[in-house]
């Protein structure tokens, strides 16, 4: 350290072990004492990306329950979105949304393209289309057997905002 000039690095923490919770000499993107997120159940979690999609001005959005018809997940959640910009802007907003609510889903599919993203939460399962792609694939009518569920009368979770800056 060169005493006329002060620290290396204005980056270095203040202090080398921080108190917990606390983020003295933390990086904004390295803060590893964030609290701990409260895991939603699957329903909870399948009505609250669809109450995110309807705020976008997504269309046709079905919740089928496949628990029992498939077993691979809980609910399959099947968006419309109007062109390519719009389907990624869906999977934006879903994906920055849900991972600051602590929900992480496996490597997402089909995002480069923008035709169909799946984006997997384990218990649920989401299938953001373009019309023309709903239309091609007809989920609806693969899935007709299992039951829908109404997601409007469902409670979703209650998410924080996130920062401009964040998304």
């Amino acid at each position: 350290m060169n005493r006329a000039r002060g620290p290396r690095c204005a980056a270095t923490p203040a202090y080398p072990n921080p108190p917990p919770g606390s983020k003295i000499g933390r990086h904004p993107g390295f803060d590893t004492f964030r609290p701990e997120t409260t895991k939603i159940d699957a329903q909870q979690l399948a009505a609250t990306i669809a109450r995110l999609a309807d705020d976008k001005k997504a269309t046709a959005i079905q919740l089928f329950d496949i628990d029992e018809h498939l077993g691979v997940a809980d609910y399959f959640v099947v968006i419309t979105a109007q062109n390519r910009t719009h389907c990624r802007a869906l999977y934006n907003e879903l994906h920055v949304r849900l991972k600051a609510a602590g929900q992480k889903h496996r490597p997402v599919e089909g995002a480069d393209l923008g035709w169909w993203i799946v984006l997997d939460y384990g218990d649920v399962v989401v299938h953001l289309l373009q019309e023309e792609a709903r239309e091609f694939y007809d989920l609806d009518q693969l899935y007709h057997e299992c039951p829908t569920v109404d997601w409007q009368k469902l409670e979703p979770a209650r998410l924080e905002p996130v920062p401009a800056a964040d998304r």
